[in-house]
């Protein structure tokens, strides 16, 4: 594992995040709250999204960008410890959304973006499977829509309107925060108040 760890995400960063949201009073309904979810999800999609960035760029071979990859999927997507259980909710929403980001990602430093349909075809597609309950094949779809963002495509998000709630509208949250930091890659601080 190289020494770059550090430049991209940290366990200390996503703790300093839960630490922030144990101390502050959430209600999804109010903006600040949304606000703050939205920061910690974004702050995380930066990261992948320079990991990403570094592999294309010729600084980290495949394995390498995999190996970055794995290592921040497993502090994010690690069980929450909250005594408060709507917060411990709203935390695994966010880790929901994020699971399509690391997702994207694998496929596009594996393989490329994926290419047998368009950005919103995948959606489409995703969205059939998940009516179908079939959540394996729709998370799927769902990151061969996100390859091709690393790509410079774009996602309509205007499905969601059409969607009942469930994975697939957390999944596109999480490719949004995605779309948003390759446009605008800057750190969140994590410390904002």
């Amino acid at each position: 594992m190289s020494d770059i760890e550090e430049e991209f995400y940290s366990d200390e960063r996503w703790q300093n995040w839960l630490d922030r949201l144990r101390d502050e009073e959430l209600d999804p309904e109010d903006e600040d709250s949304a606000r703050l979810l939205y920061n910690l999800q974004d702050d995380v999609a930066i990261a992948v999204a320079k990991i990403v960035s570094a592999h294309q760029s010729d600084e980290l071979e495949e394995e390498e960008a995999l190996d970055e990859l794995a290592s921040i999927r497993e502090v994010v997507l690690a069980e929450p410890e909250f005594d408060d259980q709507d917060k411990k909710m709203l935390v695994e929403g966010v880790q929901t959304s994020l699971v399509a980001v690391f997702y994207s990602a694998d496929v596009y430093i594996s393989n490329g973006p994926a290419e047998d349909a368009s950005v919103q075809e995948y959606v489409e597609a995703a969205a059939s499977a998940e009516r179908e309950e079939e959540f394996d094949r729709a998370l799927e779809l769902a990151a061969c829509a996100g390859s091709q963002l690393f790509d410079g495509a774009e996602i309509d998000l205007g499905i969601t309107e059409e969607l009942e709630y469930g994975p697939l509208t957390d999944w596109l949250s999480g490719l949004d925060s995605l779309q948003s930091a390759l446009a605008d890659p800057e750190v969140i601080e994590d410390d904002e108040e």
